[in-house]
């Protein structure tokens, strides 16, 4: 029986400590000892991306990451993109140019598209759907997706990325 491990981590902004069993995937961690439940489980095998969460500054699977495995990291989760009272730019954009349906998968399309938008402000339309295409959405056709990143790139690039 392998030895629980004790970890720390930083998520979204706030210092963790814990001891896991060394078999924890990250998105449990997340979800069951930390209660940050906008990281959803969806096929548990690194194909959605309903778990895609930031690890160090990059968009990783959280369901086929081990939480030993973040040890010392740094994480953003959906959670940790807006404010208290405001939208973040992305999230937004999303709810202007109906991005969304159902919203199971759009955790993880904001958290790619946060990663994408660091580091190019201004996308091309292959760079979107790049970075789209590591996400499984059932309920829209991605036209209203790729709409919200072309806006969310606007808003940020006017300056919006302190929210108004």
């Amino acid at each position: 029986m392998p030895t629980p491990r004790r970890i720390t981590m930083t998520v979204n902004e706030q210092p963790y400590e814990a001891v896991v069993e060394p078999r924890t995937t990250l998105v449990d961690f997340l979800r069951g000892e930390l209660g940050l439940t906008g990281t959803h489980v969806g096929c548990e095998h690194g194909v959605c991306g309903a778990c895609t969460i930031l690890w160090n500054g990059r968009a990783v699977r959280s369901c086929i990451m081990l939480a030993v495995q973040a040890d010392g990291g740094t994480i953003m989760t959906v959670e940790g993109l807006g404010r208290e009272g405001a939208l973040h730019p992305i999230q937004q954009a999303f709810l202007e140019e109906h991005g969304l349906q159902c919203g199971f998968c759009t955790p993880g399309f904001l958290m790619s598209i946060y990663e994408l938008l660091e580091r190019s402000p201004d996308p091309s339309d292959e760079e979107i759907r790049d970075t789209l295409g590591g996400q499984i959405c059932r309920c829209t056709g991605y036209q209203a997706i790729v709409a919200a990143v072309r806006s969310a790139a606007a808003k940020l690039r006017a300056g919006a990325g302190g929210y108004g």
